[in-house]
């Protein structure tokens, strides 16, 4: 039967049982070692709480926000936490968002947007799921319908597309009067 306590025996007592050194693994090594990288699969990266950042903060990995974020913040296919001792002056576009801290920008969720209890926020909301939780804090706008939420990821990713309607002759620009085409 697999026993714990020889791991717990050798550890710390200088390796005492020489018998068990062809192990695949060192005796002396901890049995709970701190987190190895932030790639997907190890849990969300973290933006401590003394860490402040002033620009475009873009990635393709979950992230947790305990620090002060300025400009704009760009994970559409992940998710954003901003926790209880962040301070966030952005615009954010995340596939889920979630509130628990302070933050003046507008919120672009793909999936949804949750701001708790502890939450504060000064900014428009545009996600086709919305939870406020009792206590939050909410100054701004709701928009809920999911094909606002396409219009502006659409919006947001490289600019090939809509070039391409700029330079129809005559001058015209894009969505001017044209049907099928909306303006923002």
């Amino acid at each position: 039967m697999f026993e714990m306590n020889p791991m717990k025996r050798n550890s710390g007592k200088g390796g005492r049982d020489e018998s068990r050194l062809d192990e695949p693994f060192p005796i002396e090594e901890p049995v709970a070692s701190a987190p190895r990288g932030t790639g997907r699969g190890s849990g969300p990266a973290t933006i401590g709480p003394s860490i402040h950042i002033k620009g475009d903060l873009t990635g393709e990995e979950d992230l947790v926000i305990q620090g002060h974020v300025e400009g704009t913040i760009n994970l559409k296919q992940n998710n954003l936490t901003i926790g209880g001792n962040g301070k966030i002056h952005a615009n954010i576009f995340a596939n889920t968002i979630t509130v628990e801290g302070e933050l003046q920008g507008d919120l672009y969720g793909t999936e949804k947007v949750v701001i708790r209890r502890t939450g504060n926020v000064r900014g428009n909301i545009v996600a086709p799921r919305v939870n406020l939780e009792d206590g939050a804090k909410f100054k701004g706008s709701i928009e809920m319908d999911p094909k606002a939420v396409e219009s502006v990821v659409a919006q947001t990713r490289p600019a090939a597309a809509p070039h391409s309607l700029e330079s129809r002759p005559g001058g015209e620009g894009p969505g001017k009067d044209k049907p099928g085409l909306k303006q923002a």
